[in-house]
């Protein structure tokens, strides 16, 4: 998988938990309600983000294990959890024992190629396996394996901001729609797991979820980025875009640059969460 610097995943995490679809993280929630505790495996986490995000959601008793093939970012989690927590205790198996907000957390760290070992790291065993921007740099082969081994588990599934592909810019450019589209077709090529289902991937989870038998919950989430809280935020997608693009070879390098030299005041970046749930409980949720 292409990787990512904690820098980066610090400066999007204000807007990528302002993005998150409230109605899907009340579906979480409410089907988490009545449990004492909760076993989770974070696909690709990073730093933590998606602990801190979804943490709230769960019962007071949670054992996490954050999975990333970086463990450079695997180290930083430990130092930024340890920093978010109210408290925060080693264990002795390399992990944490954290409160945040009245909830007892465990986190364990693993280190692991999720291309290679996915199936493994899932069958450790959870009741919820989630991710964070994820899948939009998966294949469809690797969305399709990972909903076989959450269904072979009978866990749950949540993942927030899968790219859409949808793109506005304010203020607008002539060149917006053919820079979207050639970063759209960059995001559907190998980031490690093979050719990436790009913004194709909230339609590939959502189908192959109900093929599977499980009820889908979906819904929303863009960013919506605005100057001045989200200056650096802009610019540094802004400067992501024209390089993704650039490596296309399908604009004109002075049209790229023109593009990315104008300063934009917000953007509306697509995204979409998706909950899935087992056929047992199907019933008692609708399909979207």
């Amino acid at each position: 998988m292409s990787g990512f610097s904690a820098d980066w995943l610090a400066l999007r995490e204000p807007a990528d938990h302002r993005a998150r679809n409230a109605e899907v993280q009340s579906a979480l929630a409410a089907r988490l309600a009545m449990r004492p505790s909760v076993r989770v495996i974070d696909l690709g986490s990073g730093t933590g983000s998606n602990l801190r995000a979804t943490s709230r959601l769960l019962p007071a008793r949670q054992s996490w294990t954050l999975v990333d093939h970086d463990a450079a970012l695997l180290r930083a989690a430990r130092e930024v959890l340890a920093t978010w927590a109210d408290s925060a205790v080693p264990d002795d198996g390399g992990g944490l024992r954290l409160t945040h907000e009245g909830r007892d957390i465990t986190v364990a760290f693993k280190v692991a190629d999720l291309e290679s070992e996915l199936e493994d790291v899932i069958a450790a065993g959870a009741d919820l396996v989630t991710a964070a921007a994820l899948f939009d740099l998966a294949s469809p082969a690797f969305i399709a394996r990972t909903v076989k081994a959450v269904a072979a588990q009978g866990a749950m599934f949540y993942t927030a901001l899968t790219y859409n592909g949808r793109q506005l810019w304010q203020p607008r450019h002539p060149l917006d729609s053919q820079m979207t589209a050639a970063f759209n077709r960059h995001q559907m090529t190998d980031k490690g797991f093979g050719a990436s289902a790009g913004p194709t991937a909230p339609i590939e989870l959502g189908e192959q979820f109900q093929l599977a038998g499980y009820g889908v919950i979906e819904g929303d989430s863009p960013w919506l980025l605005a100057a001045p809280r989200d200056r650096t935020l802009l610019a540094e997608l802004v400067a992501g875009h024209a390089q993704a693009v650039g490596e296309t070879g399908v604009v004109a390098r002075g049209d790229i640059d023109r593009w990315a030299a104008l300063e934009r005041k917000a953007a509306d970046i697509g995204h979409v969460d998706t909950f899935a749930f087992p056929a047992s409980d199907a019933r008692d949720w609708p399909v979207e």
